[in-house]
């Protein structure tokens, strides 16, 4: 077995970083070398804690599993940590009190950022690896599997179109082969026929796909009256991390429309599991939440865009040769909160412009998902052309395909802002201009994420006759 089964969470991270180190060294055999379990590029709290909970457990199929952060620019450690502090929230509740042997650690950019940095790997991390071993080895390449979890097509395909294999954004000379997925997003027709783990259902957390496949594979340890106290502390680190995503993405079972009989099976499966006298639903829940709500406050406006961010590439029927990039920024702050910390309106408008143009972007959308003082649940939309032709025509053409869908409403400011501002921000983020047509609305539909709004914009570009 690759995971011993009394490896605790930091125990077994440390040895998928060595299982790492010794795959790119040329220490192991190509049939021994580790699977590479990734998260989409956002790397939320979803998508991160999937990759480690797979990986736990499916260490245990006989190869080592590695959970790799999909962050290309940022290495783990104290960046990581002012970046992801939700994440960090939930590690360290899942880790306190210490399992034996091991020591207490705070969040501090110092004790964090040396946890993360001696227990994770990003893309960033595992391009410097191999930068450090190639050298000047300009067309070294590498093959390695990869099971990809919270999202179902890597970025870049093969010359040849092959299905299920391609590389990642920071990391193009790797090429992976994709042998499993397990998502709850719309199938992007990515992956190849006959692959043993293919998972593609609705739910409210990728997370809850993850336990409810590990369990009903025999991954998940069973035998809670033969397991010692090192085991049943490792379980129930592993119950805390695992169930923290789907109370987040579900509002702690509230959000009745996001809520599927996956992520209500995660619960009742993962609650046995907690220690009771030191973590519960509500405290996971509660506590992450802040973090999660407050985690934009150490950041700059390009970081707030890029920090929940994924992007799409569509064509159009009308101008097939053209290629559409469309960015999805998405945020847990009012577009009012993000422009005052911007300083004006304008300057909110020239960040996201930059923030396009870097990305080579033809359509820029901005999602918001906050509550108002008053506790209510509220979402913006704000979408821009970059693209004076083609990209217009596109947004019209969304507006009228799925803007009552939505409910699009006229914005006005939900958090309590200053009616000045609110009256600049209107005028300045709507535009009829050709020139970088933009809008910002309120969709009366709240119910609807990026994860159905995405797919409602693509259509957009793929049926612009």
């Amino acid at each position: 077995m690759a995971n011993h089964p009394q490896h605790t969470l930091f125990r077994f991270l440390k040895s998928a970083i060595q299982a790492h180190r010794r795959f790119l060294s040329g220490a192991v055999t190509r049939a021994e070398a580790p699977i590479y379990v990734i998260g989409n590029p956002s790397a939320d709290l979803d998508s991160v804690i999937s990759a480690v909970i797979y990986s736990y457990f499916a260490n245990n199929t006989g190869r080592h599993h590695v959970p790799l952060i999909n962050l290309p620019t940022i290495p783990s450690g104290p960046e990581l940590r002012r970046l992801r502090p939700e994440f960090v929230k939930a590690l360290w509740l899942s880790t306190h009190p210490p399992a034996q042997d091991e020591q207490p650690w705070d969040e501090t950019p110092e004790s964090a950022g040396a946890i993360l940095h001696d227990h994770f790997l990003t893309v960033a991390d595992f391009s410097a690896h191999l930068k450090e071993i190639v050298k000047d080895n300009e067309g070294y390449r590498i093959n390695a599997d990869a099971v990809l979890v919270d999202w179902n097509a890597l970025p870049i395909g093969t010359p040849d179109g092959q299905k299920g294999k391609g590389s990642l954004d920071g990391l193009e000379t790797v090429d992976f082969n994709v042998i499993g997925c397990i998502d709850h997003h719309q199938d992007d027709g990515f992956l190849r026929l006959g692959i043993d783990l293919k998972v593609i259902e609705k739910s409210g957390s990728c997370a809850s796909l993850v336990t409810q496949t590990l369990n009903k594979r025999g991954l998940w340890l069973q035998d809670a009256a033969a397991a010692n106290n090192l085991q049943m502390a490792a379980e129930e680190q592993i119950a805390s991390l695992a169930m923290t995503p789907t109370l987040i993405d579900t509002a702690n079972l509230t959000a009745k429309d996001k809520v599927t009989q996956f992520d209500l099976q995660a619960v009742d499966f993962l609650s046995p599991k907690l220690n009771k006298g030191t973590a519960d639903e509500d405290k996971l829940y509660a506590q992450v939440l802040e973090a999660k709500q407050n985690s934009l406050d150490l950041l700059t406006v390009d970081e707030i865009l890029d920090r929940d961010y994924k992007q799409w590439t569509e064509t159009s029927p009308r101008e097939p040769e053209k290629l559409l990039n469309i960015g999805f920024c998405s945020m847990v702050k009012s577009i009012s909160w993000v422009v005052r910390k911007a300083e004006s309106p304008q300057a909110f408008l020239q960040a996201v412009y930059k923030f396009a143009a870097k990305r080579e972007l033809g359509i820029v959308v901005v999602m918001a998902a906050f509550s108002s003082n008053d506790d209510r649940f509220h979402r913006e939309l704000f979408v821009c052309a970059l693209d004076e032709s083609l990209a217009v025509d596109a947004l019209k053409n969304f507006v009228e395909q799925s803007g009552s869908k939505l409910g699009l409403e006229e914005w006005s400011p939900l958090d309590g802002g200053e009616e000045v501002l609110s009256k600049v921000i209107k005028d300045t983020l709507n535009s009829d201009d050709t020139h970088k047509w933009r809008h910002i609305w309120k969709p009366a539909d709240i119910t609807k994420s990026r994860k159905q709004v995405a797919p409602m914009m693509r259509e957009a570009i793929t049926t612009l006759e």
